[in-house]
């Protein structure tokens, strides 16, 4: 709730009752993130992840059909391929879109 403040006519009309308000003065502020996380749209690192999750569901799915061998292999090299595309394109992202 706001305080109340009575004042007179004669301070009304000559303005002395208005307080004085000290502006601050502007400041830098900087960001942590130099990028913005639209940039995560990017056409390759879209493509890279859709190949890699593409792959992964062909896995899934031979396993559910009962092509077990063909996912096992596929799986063996998955294990391999994803974090090393997992890495890569964190430092392709990296490296294009930090200022």
């Amino acid at each position: 709730m706001k305080k109340t403040e009575s004042i007179s006519l004669e301070n009304f009309m000559n303005g002395s009752y208005k307080k004085v308000k000290r502006r601050s003065r502007p400041h830098r502020t900087y960001s942590f993130v130099p990028f913005s996380p639209l940039a995560l749209l990017d056409p390759t690192i879209l493509t890279i992840g859709g190949i890699v999750l593409g792959i992964a569901l062909i896995e899934r799915l031979l396993e559910r059909l009962g092509v077990l061998d063909i996912a096992e292999n596929i799986s063996s090299v998955l294990r391999f391929i994803m974090p090393i595309t997992f890495f890569g394109a964190l430092i392709y992202f990296l490296m294009t879109f930090s200022i």
